[in-house]
């Protein structure tokens, strides 16, 4: 069981680096203005890392998503 636990934080401490590193270099300005639906869609994926459920929720192909978030919000791929 201790294995598993230390795995466990492991992980999670790897997702608190991502997410930290999508935040420090995301083009806010760029995001803040952006539509509703895309500026919410680009905030997840900022938080999460999840490119395909923010693609679903900005209604747009994941390639165009992640192209956007990459080139005009300029947040960083961390997987």
């Amino acid at each position: 069981m201790e294995v598993y636990e230390d795995k466990l934080r492991e992980w999670i401490e790897r997702f608190k680096e991502a997410r930290e590193i999508r935040r420090k270099y995301a083009n806010w300005e760029f995001i803040r203005s952006q539509p509703p639906k895309i500026r919410i869609a680009l905030e997840y994926y900022v938080e999460t890392g999840d490119f395909r459920t923010a693609a679903r929720m900005a209604d747009m192909a994941v390639d165009e998503f992640v192209n956007m978030a990459k080139d005009q919000a300029n947040i960083p791929s961390t997987d």
